[in-house]
């Protein structure tokens, strides 16, 4: 018997986590965020002798603790920078997910998602950088090429 219970909430606490739980407004705008685009050069296959350009928006705050406001332009420079770098690099190689939620007396207990990606950036370069409340969005662009795939 304790090993039904244990299965049938395994299955419902997997369907939640594929589906979502109902009616939750998060969870619809996490939906419509991930629809595929009509962006030909993001669903386009890179072919032999060809390129691709990748345009993303890495976003970054100023911490709290910054003493001038022209350190806290850098610091969020940097750290949308960083977003930018992290965003292409889930484009080109992928992200490995590992997800392990914890069950017990038929509620959960604790979920928790782990996601890597790794992978070698070179040649991107700074579009635009633009800087208000706090926040820095820094848009970033590369080129990559079908030889550097082979």
């Amino acid at each position: 018997m304790k090993h039904l219970i244990f299965v049938l909430a395994l299955l419902v606490t997997q369907t939640f986590a594929v589906d979502g739980f109902p009616d939750d407004p998060m969870i619809e705008a996490y939906k419509d965020d991930t629809k595929p685009s009509n962006n030909k050069s993001e669903d386009t296959v890179l072919k032999v002798n060809s390129s691709m350009n990748i345009t993303v928006t890495g976003q970054g705050i100023a911490p709290a603790f910054a003493r001038s406001p022209a350190q806290s332009y850098v610091l969020a420079k940097r750290a949308a920078m960083g977003d930018a770098y992290r965003i292409i690099a889930e484009r080109i190689k992928g992200v490995k997910v590992e997800g392990k939620d914890t069950i017990k007396n038929m509620a959960l207990k604790s979920s928790v998602v782990n996601m890597r990606v790794s992978a070698m950036i070179k040649n991107a370069t700074v579009v635009e950088t633009t800087f208000k409340d706090g926040l820095c969005e820094v848009e970033m662009e590369i080129k990559i090429f079908y030889d550097n795939f082979k």
